[in-house]
């Protein structure tokens, strides 16, 4: 196993609610993304629609100001309802406390159909704009098809210029604060910078110490995209997913050595990559320990541990 390059951490700013850091995306007009974003997906989508809202609002008031939401998730609806309650309660003094992302179906991934599928999500959300909007993948299926997983016959091929020039629209009128995208490969990247004139502030993609995605996040460094990670703890449960991450022995091994849980391990160890990290969890304790991570660091012979085991 080859040892890792010597990577410097990243100077994350705090900010006043429990101390959850931020990371500045590309310009200094945009928001800061904090590095903990609470998840809203569940599959099958929409499984918790129902019990959505009051979750949303006992992690507003557990401290989560970053929400991540999709067209597909069934979850913009509750999000929206959550973060009504909670200026009606006095939970938070202003919309603009919070950061939200939201994202472009396939269906609607061409470049007519962009703009009204935000202004969809924006009704749901009973909101004037979003933080973010990504292209949830790289490709476009035939509009009106929202199945997933996809079927091989409603794919097409996705036309990144155009679908990205509507997505540069967004933002050019105010829509969504900053624009990126999801599932992108390097090649796809390199594909969508050669046309763009805004480049995309975020890559989201799974990732975890045991899918590292080194090269991609070499790359999106270089290029000044933020990658932001789903799936830190290896999906388990999901159809995609693993429980190979949370029985990993030296992942139990560093997490009893600090005293904390295996969870909190993977998601200090991405927030020390320079990584933001989507959680998921609709159990209350867990909640709470998803973000107690920052007041401690892996040590780097740590690091190099988890470095070498993917």
């Amino acid at each position: 196993m080859q040892s890792p390059e010597k990577e410097t951490r990243p100077e994350l700013s705090t900010m006043s609610v429990q101390s959850v850091p931020t990371f500045p995306l590309r310009s200094t007009d945009e928001k800061a993304i904090p590095l903990i974003g609470f998840g809203t997906a569940e599959y099958p989508f929409g499984a918790s629609r129902d019990t959505l809202k009051e979750t949303i609002i006992e992690a507003i008031k557990l401290g989560y100001r970053h929400f991540d939401t999709a067209a597909v998730y069934q979850s913009e609806q509750p999000l929206g309802e959550a973060i009504s309650d909670a200026l009606r309660l006095g939970l938070i003094k202003s919309r603009d406390e919070l950061f939200i992302t939201s994202k472009l179906w396939c269906s609607d991934a061409h470049r007519d159909l962009v703009l009204p599928a935000l202004h969809k999500t924006l009704k749901n959300l009973k909101l004037e704009y979003v933080d973010l909007y990504l292209i949830h993948w790289p490709l476009s299926l035939k509009p009106g098809k929202h199945d997933f997983p996809f079927k091989k016959e409603d794919m097409v091929p996705m036309d990144i210029k155009s679908v990205w020039e509507a997505m540069e629209e967004c933002h050019d009128i105010g829509l969504t604060k900053s624009i990126g995208v999801s599932n992108f490969s390097c090649k796809k990247l390199e594909t969508l910078l050669s046309s763009a004139r805004i480049p995309p502030a975020v890559n989201q993609v799974e990732m975890s110490p045991m899918w590292q995605q080194k090269k991609l996040r070499k790359f999106c460094e270089e290029k000044g995209i933020v990658v932001e990670a789903y799936s830190p703890l290896g999906a388990k449960g999901a159809v995609w997913g693993t429980n190979q991450v949370m029985e990993c022995d030296v992942l139990k091994e560093i997490a009893q050595a600090k005293g904390k849980s295996v969870a909190q391990v993977c998601l200090r160890w991405a927030c020390e990559q320079g990584v933001c990290v989507i959680v998921k969890s609709f159990n209350k304790e867990r909640m709470k320990q998803n973000l107690d991570i920052f007041d401690w660091r892996l040590s780097d012979d740590e690091l190099l541990k988890i470095s070498c085991w993917s």
